[in-house]
């Protein structure tokens, strides 16, 4: 966030914030009212509603919804005129972003190939070696959380997903 140049009797404190926001809020509108309805079929038996192909990307759409007018309201009443309020952005190191890309290409890359759980793994680790994670024991997480969110997916919302290569 940079300053905006407001005073405390303008009813924008926060420039960026309402207009990020407002731009997620398109995004959220455009998703729930647009893309969901016209490009999510729905089988017309289903068991349960959470069985819907519409059912994630529909809360999805809501709570991004939600947050956006969190981040408009947060715009108008607070103001960014502090510098050390913790909302600042600061550039990481090219590399970071490098890294961050490549976990992505690798994850969709290798997802067939290698299946969900060891492509995620992969891009786990990709993802905390870019970030300034040193704790040994936090690199485990990079193994529980891909074996974890797949289990989730294919067990409990019965999503068929390719799990390891053999």
């Amino acid at each position: 966030m940079t300053k905006s140049h407001s005073s405390s009797g303008t009813l924008i404190k926060d420039l960026w914030d309402v207009i990020a926001g407002v731009i997620l809020l398109g995004f959220a509108l455009l998703l729930l009212f647009f893309l969901i309805p016209d490009y999510i079929g729905q089988p017309p038996i289903l068991q349960s509603p959470m069985m819907s192909p519409r059912w994630l990307p529909t809360i999805v759409g809501w709570l991004l919804l939600v947050f956006s007018l969190l981040m408009i309201v947060q715009g108008l009443l607070v103001a960014d005129d502090s510098e050390d309020n913790g909302r600042r952005f600061e550039r990481g190191p090219w590399l970071r972003f490098v890294l961050m890309v490549s976990a992505l290409i690798v994850y969709a890359g290798l997802f067939e190939m290698l299946g969900a759980i060891i492509s995620g793994i992969l891009a786990t680790f990709m993802l905390f070696v870019a970030h300034p994670v040193r704790t040994l024991w936090v690199y485990g997480l990079a193994i529980v959380f891909p074996v974890g969110v797949t289990l989730l997916f294919t067990e409990v919302m019965n999503v068929p997903l390719p799990l390891l290569p053999f």
